[in-house]
C-alpha cells in the first residue's frame, strides 16, 4: 500500500528513506567481514592524503577526535596503520597506511561498490552522477565540505 501523496513528494523524507536503507546495507555488508565505515574513511584519507596526525584524519573525516582514536587502535591491532612518531614534532604520531591495509582497502572498495549498485540499481549512469552532485551540492551546503 503507497503511503499518503504529500510523503511521497516531500524530498526530505524520501532523502531520509534512501539514506537509512543505503545505510543499512553498508553496515551490514561491512559487517560481514569485520569492517566499520569509519574504518573505511581512514584508510581512503590515508592512501589519498599520505601519513597523518589523528588531529589531520580527524578533521578530514569528520570523525571525531575521542573517537579517531579508537578507530585507529582497531586499525593498527589488525595491521592495517601503523603509528610512528612525527619527526618533525615528537609529541605527536603520524597514522599510515600499511601494505595490508591497501589491500583492505581495495576490499572495501570491491565491497561498497557493490551495495551502491545494489542500492542504485534502478538509476542509469548518468542519473547515477547527477544524484552524486545534487547531493554534493547539498552537503557542501549544510558545511560539510568534501
Amino acid at each position: 500500500m503507497a503511503g499518503a501523496a504529500r510523503l511521497r513528494r516531500l524530498p526530505t523524507r524520501l532523502l531520509s528513506l534512501a539514506a537509512t536503507e543505503s545505510d543499512r546495507r553498508v553496515n551490514e555488508k561491512l559487517a560481514l567481514i569485520g569492517a566499520r565505515r569509519w574504518h573505511y574513511a581512514v584508510l581512503a584519507t590515508l592512501d589519498e592524503f599520505g601519513p597523518e596526525s589523528q588531529a589531520e584524519l580527524s578533521s578530514r573525516t569528520g570523525i571525531y577526535r575521542s573517537d579517531v582514536v579508537a578507530v585507529i587502535n582497531e586499525l593498527a591491532e589488525r595491521g592495517f596503520v601503523e603509528r610512528t612518531p612525527d619527526r618533525a614534532d615528537r609529541r605527536r604520531n603520524l597514522i599510515t597506511l600499511t601494505e595490508p591495509g591497501q589491500q583492505q582497502l581495495y576490499t572495501l572498495d570491491r565491497l561498497l561498490a557493490e551495495v551502491e549498485d545494489e542500492v542504485l540499481a534502478p538509476l542509469t549512469a548518468a542519473q547515477r552522477d547527477q544524484l552524486a552532485q545534487l547531493l554534493t551540492v547539498l552537503v557542501n551546503h549544510h558545511g560539510r565540505q568534501m
